[in-house]
């Protein structure tokens, strides 16, 4: 099965702004974690950007659960973009 590379950026002040949404964005991640979609995922260490890697049928799939994550519904995360990647090792 294909896999996906996920790199987004985070808001202004993303530690305050996060606060509300934690608990169901981390929820919505163990779900996908548990159901082998999603690899990994985190943010960098100065909470700038985040990365993800994801094991999908196809991009869409990824796109649609990135998007309903409450991150994106409510600015935490900014921007993302979405590739598939070859894992060589």
């Amino acid at each position: 099965m294909p896999k996906y590379v996920m790199w987004g950026s985070y808001c202004e002040n993303v530690l305050e702004k996060r606060e509300p949404y934690r608990n169901t964005h981390l929820e919505g991640l163990a779900a996908q974690k548990e159901s082998g979609i999603l690899i990994t995922i985190g943010p960098t260490k100065d909470i700038t950007k985040v990365f993800g890697i994801y094991e999908a049928e196809d991009e869409s799939i990824v796109r649609q659960l990135i998007e309903r994550d409450p991150y994106w519904q409510n600015g935490i995360w900014t921007d993302y973009e979405v590739r598939e990647w070859i894992q060589a090792f």
